[in-house]
């Protein structure tokens, strides 16, 4: 037995519909999730000319480390201003942004906060 199935226009216009709807979703399903955790290190320093003069050394090849170790004012310092791994929204919100929206790797700065000028590299973000 054959059975034949006569498409209305209304029930084509359904279709297309739902297929249209199955493509958003699966792009918005397809996006990596935001990142929740990340790893920096920073250089803290009371004026954006500081932050600007230890950005040009590190960007000559001096080491991020040690710069933070001699001028940052952050008790981090003495991690080479590693700040460890953190959630999003734990640190204030001018450096929060860089941490969770910029490249990882490079030196990012200067960020005014409330605390002064930051230099920030970001390690990691997951």
């Amino acid at each position: 037995m054959i059975m034949s199935v006569t498409v209305t226009s209304s029930r084509s216009s359904s279709l297309l519909s739902y297929g249209i709807v199955l493509m958003m979703l699966t792009a918005l399903l397809a996006k990596p999730a935001l990142a929740v955790q990340a790893e920096a290190s920073h250089i803290l320093v009371d004026t954006e000319a500081q932050a600007l003069d230890l950005k040009a050394k590190i960007d000559a090849g001096a080491d991020f480390g040690e710069m933070a170790k001699q001028h940052s004012k952050c008790p981090s310092k003495s991690r080479g201003g590693s700040l460890g791994k953190f959630g999003r929204g734990q640190m204030v919100k001018e450096f929060d942004t860089v941490v969770f929206n910029e490249e990882v790797g490079p030196v990012h700065g200067p960020v005014k906060t409330q605390f002064g000028y930051h230099l920030i590299k970001i390690t990691s973000r997951a």
